[in-house]
């Protein structure tokens, strides 16, 4: 068995976390992406406060979706072929002034479609600090448990940020001038993302001899499809219920709550994703995939049973359990499917995946739920992520183990 797809320990994340070459690059990590659900929910708020719509608002929101799943995958190719500082410096900068342009925008009260476009850039621009991150790890650290602890903390502290984020949208938009979240989240993301570009550990990285000259990059491999896959029924899942549950709140007479219920499962998540990495199953990366897809579709189901919100949030705890073991299965898989060279490209695509589930679910969500309301839009969540489970499995031939040695790259005990 592959040690990519063993457990870890407490041990490991210790070790992990104390590893001298990663103390910078980790925190400016956290700086780089602690806004990052701050600055879409301040983003879409801004709008509609502006505009009065929440059509136009959800346009936007979308366009910045779009930009964000098509960028998430160029930058992880330049980063794979020329290392991430020069391209994490430029989607810094390029971010920090399409979102000035944006705010421009939404004060002159301009056309939705434009607003639309600049969105769109701000998405394509954002830094995928996230993916230079994840890929950082493979290289500072070798296969085993401490790698391995490494993926479980940046799912969790994903989950952290996206618990973190929505509150911190929701007070700054209070502010005198609406836009205060935004700006503020543009300047943390701008100054964490150019702390970590220029760490010692990152401007070390140097493109791998191996790096796919494919014009499919990545996603050559069979296995980094079936990846993507996984990782497109997890969005579509999540983007059905990020919908169905607001709309029960309103249903039930309190709008308010539903963000509160959404942060009840990423509370859950953080929760369980560490217990779960500490005795992962199944065992075999090849069947993880798809039955943590199937667990969680099975679970979402449950969201349709309770009559009140108070049942509704023991479901939601008990449904977002699976969601971090995903994103760590995610990130572990990537080193049994992802060719040669192409770590940060890989974690492009499963982000690129994840987002483009997200706007699916959402989208064939808000339909179901204003035809046939929100237990329907549950169930058809549940289906979803069974369907696409089964699917997974049967391509789990394809998640295996690399016919190539697993060699440790250069920075590998480079200042541990």
């Amino acid at each position: 068995m592959s040690q990519s797809e063993g457990r870890t320990s407490l041990a490991d994340y210790r070790s992990a976390l104390t590893t001298r070459a990663a103390r910078r690059p980790a925190v400016a990590s956290v700086l780089a992406r602690l806004p990052i659900a701050m600055i879409g929910i301040s983003a879409l708020l801004y709008v509609q406060r502006e505009t009065g719509s929440f059509a136009a608002a959800g346009l936007v929101s979308a366009g910045s979706l779009v930009g964000v799943s098509v960028g998430a995958v160029i930058q992880g190719r330049l980063i794979d072929r020329f290392g991430p500082t020069r391209p994490l410096l430029v989607s810094a900068l390029l971010s920090a002034l399409s979102m000035a342009v944006l705010v421009v925008s939404i004060e002159s009260h301009a056309a939705t479609a434009v607003m639309v476009a600049f969105g769109a850039m701000t998405g394509l621009s954002e830094p995928m600090v996230g993916s230079a991150s994840r890929a950082l790890w493979t290289r500072l650290l070798p296969p085993g448990g401490a790698r391995n602890a490494a993926f479980s903390y940046e799912a969790i502290s994903m989950e952290v940020f996206f618990i973190l984020g929505p509150g911190l949208a929701g007070l700054l938009v209070l502010a005198p001038w609406a836009g205060t979240g935004l700006v503020l989240g543009v300047a943390l993301q701008f100054t964490g993302a150019v702390l970590f570009a220029l760490s010692p550990a990152v401007r070390a990285w140097r493109a791998s001899p191996g790096s796919s000259g494919s014009l499919l990059g990545a996603l050559s491999s069979p296995g980094m499809r079936t990846l993507a896959l996984a990782a497109l029924g997890f969005g579509i899942v999540i983007g059905f219920v990020e919908v169905a549950v607001p709309a029960s709140a309103t249903a039930a007479g309190s709008p308010s709550v539903g963000g509160l219920l959404l942060s009840a499962w990423s509370l859950s998540s953080v929760a369980f994703g560490v217990a779960y990495s500490l005795r992962p199953w199944p065992r075999r990366m090849g069947l993880r995939l798809p039955a943590l897809l199937g667990g969680f579709g099975a679970l979402v189901a449950l969201l349709a049973w309770p009559s009140s919100l108070w049942g509704l949030a023991l479901m939601m705890l008990l449904a977002g359990a699976l969601i971090t073991p995903q994103s760590t299965a995610h990130s572990s898989a990537i080193e049994l499917v992802a060719p040669s060279g192409t770590a940060a490209e890989a974690f492009g695509w499963v982000l690129t995946a994840v987002t483009l589930g997200l706007a699916a679910g959402q989208s064939v969500s808000g339909y179901v739920v204003e035809h046939a309301g929100p237990g329907t839009a549950f169930l058809a969540a549940s289906v979803a992520g069974l369907v696409l489970a089964v699917v997974v499995w049967l391509l789990r031939g394809t998640v295996r183990e690399p016919q190539r040695a697993s060699a440790v790259p250069e920075l590998v005990g480079a200042g541990q």
